[in-house]
């Protein structure tokens, strides 16, 4: 600080701020590729992986902000949030390193123990990844009004964003790229690397960025404090808009998890033709590694170039809207995103998927920002974290219906291929696709002039 006012942070400055980011969206990138290829391996139909996957929203709801409230007033030599990055990260990136080798823990505990024993501590670990990575974004974010002067608050968000694009595509991209050289990295080794990306970028974060003393105020707020119900009152009672907007990315999040979440097991079982590894005899797993691995390798790549697409498309996407409205932008990208999803469903070759996912970039892009830029008029100042908080409720609760209802629909779309049992993975994309043309549809309805009350 420079006479009592924060100091601006230079590029380098931000750019290193922002690489614990990159180490944590790494991680979080290579769960969510490669966990459902490992659980199936330990016997996850459909529908208990996508139990598993509940980690994720249940994790986002009851962990970040509880971690968020509590480093608010903890005071260590170390700082207030510091110590809830570095935690958050070694436990996360122990859990990466561990998870591969669940069948490996449950063998090493003892021969007698239940066959879905592995699958039982795989899930443990997931569930301490997902609350790790989230018992550190919270606070992660909560650096820049620490930390950053106000003017400069928006540039850092941005440089986040930057963070989290090209930590999704190196995390995709890695193993494709040293595929071409002829080198094929294991699962497991992949898991390392993540594990190791996301302790070493949060370690250099937290020595490297000294967090400033905030000094405590003795006020009563008692009378400033409200419940969670009041706080949801107050936030659909701005505006009648900010109702379609919630309905709006409700849909969509339906629609994005669908390929989030299935998006690996499709191109295993549906493009490689692999079939259901967990109702086979375990002689004949062996004959599928193979195709389990190039299937994965090409999953990646399609990741890389869904997250290149977005990150490369993303400022021309808030330059588009500025010009034409936010409405009409985001009508046209969730569309774009919806025949994407058709594509992949009706056209299971893998030149489509590679088109269909680049096209879906655009969707992603959109959804990231825009409905965001939206509802940012109606948010009064002060009740930022209140309503952003409850606005959260409309991506994480989608997320539990594809987690169970979807995945349950799938475990039970079932057809014989080559003799034995498949799934149809593509009809998460159908889904997704009915559900990102209702977010179309709702959107048309958001009247962006609308005044707040």
């Amino acid at each position: 600080m420079t006479n009592g006012e924060l100091k601006k942070f230079s590029t380098v400055q931000l750019l290193n701020f922002c690489l614990g980011f990159f180490g944590l969206q790494f991680a979080w990138q290579m769960r969510i590729i490669l966990s459902g290829p490992v659980t199936e391996s330990l016997g996850a139909s459909p529908f208990i992986f996508g139990i598993i996957w509940l980690a994720g929203p249940v994790t986002g709801m009851v962990v970040q902000p509880l971690i968020g409230a509590l480093s608010d007033t903890t005071e260590t030599r170390f700082g207030r949030r510091i110590p809830y990055l570095f935690v958050g990260a070694l436990i996360g990136a122990l859990s990466l390193i561990l998870f591969p080798y669940s069948g490996k823990i449950a063998s090493f505990l003892g021969s007698d123990l239940p066959t879905w024993t592995g699958l039982f501590i795989a899930a443990i670990f997931i569930w301490f990844i997902d609350a790790a990575n989230n018992a550190a974004q919270g606070p992660y974010r909560a650096l820049i009004p620490d930390n950053i002067p106000q003017e400069q608050h928006a540039v850092a968000n941005s440089y986040l964003s930057f963070a989290i694009g090209l930590g999704s595509v190196a995390a995709a991209g890695v193993a494709p790229l040293l595929r071409a050289f002829g080198i094929q990295m294991s699962t497991n080794a992949q898991f390392l690397m993540a594990g190791l990306a996301f302790i070493l970028a949060i370690t250099w974060t937290c020595l490297t960025i000294k967090e400033r003393k905030i000094e405590k105020v003795a006020t009563d707020n008692k009378t400033e404090q409200k419940s969670f119900i009041e706080n949801l009152k107050e936030f659909f009672s701005i505006s009648p808009e900010v109702a379609k907007i919630c309905c709006m990315q409700f849909f969509a999040w339906i629609g994005l998890m669908s390929l989030m979440i299935f998006f690996t097991q499709y191109v295993i079982h549906v493009l490689y033709q692999v079939p259901d590894l967990t109702v086979i005899d375990a002689s004949y797993k062996e004959q599928f590694n193979q195709l389990v691995l190039d299937g994965q390798n090409f999953s990646q790549i399609c990741f890389a170039v869904f997250n290149l697409i977005c990150f490369v498309i993303a400022i021309p996407i808030g330059k588009l809207a500025e010009k034409f409205g936010n409405v009409k932008v985001h009508f046209v990208a969730v569309l774009s995103m919806a025949v994407s999803y058709l594509i992949m469903a009706f056209f299971p070759t893998k030149i489509a998927t590679l088109v269909a996912m680049s096209l879906a970039g655009i969707g992603w892009a959109s959804v990231l920002a825009l409905p965001f830029a939206m509802l940012s008029k109606y948010i009064k100042p002060g009740t930022e974290g209140a309503m952003m908080g409850i606005f959260n409720i409309f991506i994480a609760a989608p997320q539990v219906f594809v987690c169970t209802l979807l995945a349950w629909f799938i475990s039970k779309s079932t057809y014989m291929l080559n003799g034995m049992q498949n799934n149809h993975w593509e009809y998460a994309f159908l889904v997704g696709a009915v559900m990102l043309v209702l977010t179309a549809v709702a959107t048309l309805f958001v009247k962006e002039n609308a005044k707040v009350e």
